[in-house]
């Protein structure tokens, strides 16, 4: 196969390989035969080139000098020549393509992957798998619709440490879940602002880059990867990092869907720079089982500490990106990597140690062998799970996009009764405090995020017409998102 591999892409395409790809769409067949394209090469999609090395064909990217940096890189380490696109929409009309697994910005991820489900192509799509609830349903809508194999990139679920200790909560071993707590403590230092807006290079198609997102010129030196900060293309921290926790936390819990309440506290604190999402937050997921608390802190412990930032972030009960859960009888915590779970009693006694060296490696291979099966109940994280979790994080920044300044004083009185929730803002607001963030003074640093009633069956925001407009967003005449559920 490693002949076919090489040449299936040149300018005639042979007809067994249109018989092949069309195997694909019916039968099951060998895992090695898969012939898979990286849409975003930059960050993340790196990780991809080498984790589908043996069935890689194709790479995509709209940043020219990118593409052919990986390009080169992989024949270096290959021996082989990959072809190159720059239009996602080209790489998608090649019949024999069976999958694409992408790594763009976070706004182009439903409109690329709903694309590939139409054109007939497997999906591995990162996380989050959207850019706002909409988008994720309609996603989840075309995976269905078109009978395709999409896995979102959550790559815990892929992690035998996790499905244990998640089998272990919920066989009841440590009794009811009290509540869950996901936390990301992560060094996020200012990106900056520039005076004038910036030069985006001429190797970036910057419509196509922009894609349904609107079209705006940056204040940030940087394009790439700082797109994370700006609620046009990102979701911020709890979006970007966090989403891995936000999953695994409704993992645990075993909830099937969103939250009925969601409240949010936070704001972008600590320095001024040209982002705009919250780099510290506290979100309320309000489930009746047990409550989903996240907490997002980009800044270090103290002001004094931010001469070195990433050696000094705060911990929640030895959490700094991780998740723990409280139940009953003792709580298990997971920490980032996915390799080690841990339970313990109440005293602090440890119960169980869950070790997976491999952990979360194994996450586009369930992919392949999912694809090579046919068959989507083999995926570890299917893609309604991904639209699940991706829409917790986007409900959490809704309520504070749609919040108000508010003091510390009067966020305290808005909480009394709920015991969890005061606890968690009057550690962030310590935290704020030691940074130096004047939080007393009217009309407050911080944003008193909006109260949302959801419908947990439509996931639509009740009573609610502010935010229903940014719980979608259909994308620019040349990038329309279609209304899959609509049309089914």
């Amino acid at each position: 196969m490693a002949l076919h591999r090489r040449h299936f892409l040149a300018s005639t395409v042979a007809a067994g390989a249109t018989l092949a790809a069309t195997r694909w769409a019916s039968a099951a067949g060998d895992a090695s035969d898969i012939r898979v394209a990286v849409i975003g090469t930059h960050g993340q999609g790196r990780g991809h080139i080498g984790k589908l090395s043996k069935n890689l064909v194709a790479l995509c990217d709209v940043d020219s000098r990118v593409l052919a940096e990986r390009a080169a890189e992989f024949a270096d380490k290959n021996g082989r020549k990959l072809e190159t696109f720059a239009d996602y929409r080209k790489l998608l009309e090649r019949k024999d393509i069976d999958a694409v697994s992408i790594a763009t910005p976070n706004h182009t991820h439903s409109l690329i992957a709903i694309a590939a489900l139409q054109a007939g192509k497997d999906v591995y799509c990162e996380k989050p798998v959207s850019h706002n609830v909409w988008e994720g349903r309609q996603l989840v809508a075309a995976a269905r619709k078109y009978n395709r194999i999409a896995q979102c990139g959550t790559q815990s679920r892929s992690a035998k440490c996790l499905q244990d200790a998640v089998a272990y909560v919920r066989s009841g071993e440590l009794g009811k879940i009290l509540y869950v707590v996901g936390t990301c403590f992560k060094a996020r230092p200012p990106i900056g602002k520039l005076d004038k807006p910036l030069v985006i290079p001429k190797s970036i198609d910057y419509n196509l880059w922009c894609g349904p997102a609107n079209v705006e010129e940056l204040y940030r030196p940087k394009l790439h990867y700082d797109w994370h900060w700006n609620y046009n293309t990102g979701a911020g921290d709890m979006g970007n990092q966090g989403i891995h926790q936000m999953d695994i936390a409704r993992w645990f819990l075993g909830e099937e869907s969103v939250a009925p309440r969601t409240f949010s506290i936070g704001g972008r604190l600590g320095y001024e720079d040209a982002g705009n999402s919250a780099n510290t937050q506290v979100v309320l997921h309000d489930y009746a089982a047990a409550p989903l608390i996240f907490e997002t802190r980009g800044l270090p412990r103290s002001k004094a500490a931010q001469a070195n930032w990433a050696d000094s972030m705060d911990r929640f009960r030895g959490s700094g990106v991780g998740v723990l859960v409280q139940c009953e009888r003792g709580h298990v915590f997971s920490p980032t990597n996915y390799v080690d779970v841990y339970a313990y009693d109440r005293q602090g006694n440890e119960l169980k140690h869950w070790h997976d060296p491999d952990g979360a490696n194994r996450h586009h291979a369930n992919w392949l062998s999912a694809i090579a099966a046919r068959d989507a109940k083999k995926l570890n994280a299917e893609i309604h799970e991904g639209h699940l979790s991706s829409s917790l994080c986007h409900l959490g920044n809704l309520s504070h996009r749609l919040g108000a300044p508010a003091t510390a004083a009067e966020i305290a009185e808005k909480l009394r009764g709920n015991d969890l929730l005061s606890d968690s803002f009057e550690r962030m607001a310590g935290h704020l405090r030691a940074n130096g963030v004047e939080l007393d003074a009217a009309p407050g640093a911080l944003t008193l995020g909006m109260a949302l009633d959801i419908d947990p069956v439509t996931e639509q925001v009740q009573n609610n017409s502010p935010a229903m407009e940014l719980w979608k967003r259909s994308g620019r005449s040349e990038f329309t998102i279609p209304d899959l559920e609509r049309s089914a």
